[in-house]
């Protein structure tokens, strides 16, 4: 039995090409990806709107991987039917939203779902380890969410580091400014998913890409 949690990587679909979006998901799976990773934003949690239930029902009629729905938005608890029902394998909420976040956790597991919790790069981890044991993954901000492109946040690695050691098999995730450089610095900290964007999409050769990413950490 494996003492460490497998490393993932799943695009993430802000970054892709709206007008080729069937294409470019079905190349994502075809280049390795464990899953893909779906922004929600509703222009008031972040400044920045972006993907809605129908998006998340589309990818699953497209491919079989896992689907792994980041909701940044304000009420996440008043939208769990919304993407869980069209096809979302994991939930992820984050610790600032309202509501209760233990009862959201809760309800997203409920349904037989995985749930997720997210924590701002500004947001200290003591804000998490209430409901950690809730969660099937905790995913740490490396930027401000909002938009893709921005530059990754390397003092998250602490809090990550200390995460790790206080859960040794969970599923910990980075998501924000990754490429083949700083895949590597989240993974030293303890990190084992990875949501990537352009990272993945720049590249001429995304399956390239991803394999070469895989050794470096294996």
């Amino acid at each position: 039995m494996s003492t460490k949690p497998d490393i993932k990587i799943f695009p993430s679909l802000l970054a892709s090409d709206y007008g080729h979006f069937a294409d470019d998901c079905k190349r994502c799976v075809d280049a390795g990806a464990d899953g893909l990773h779906i922004d929600v934003m509703d222009g008031h949690f972040v400044p920045n709107l972006n993907f809605g239930p129908h998006v998340v029902e589309v990818v699953r009629k497209l491919v079989t991987v896992e689907t792994n729905t980041h909701l940044m938005i304000t009420q996440p608890d008043k939208y769990i039917d919304a993407f869980i029902d069209p096809g979302s394998d994991t939930l992820s909420i984050h610790v600032e939203s309202e509501g209760d976040t233990s009862q959201t956790l809760n309800a997203i597991k409920a349904k037989g779902v995985k749930a997720g919790l997210v924590l701002n790069p500004d947001t200290e981890l003591e804000a998490i380890l209430p409901f950690a044991d809730l969660a099937d993954e905790i995913l740490f901000m490396t930027v401000f969410p909002g938009f893709g492109g921005q530059k990754f946040i390397k003092e998250v690695m602490p809090k990550i580091s200390e995460l790790r050691s206080l859960y040794p098999m969970k599923d910990i995730s980075v998501d924000g400014g990754l490429d083949r450089h700083t895949v590597l610095i989240a993974h030293e900290a303890g990190a084992n998913m990875f949501h990537i964007g352009s990272g993945l999409f720049k590249p001429a050769d995304m399956a390239a890409e991803m394999l070469y990413m895989r050794e470096q950490m294996n």
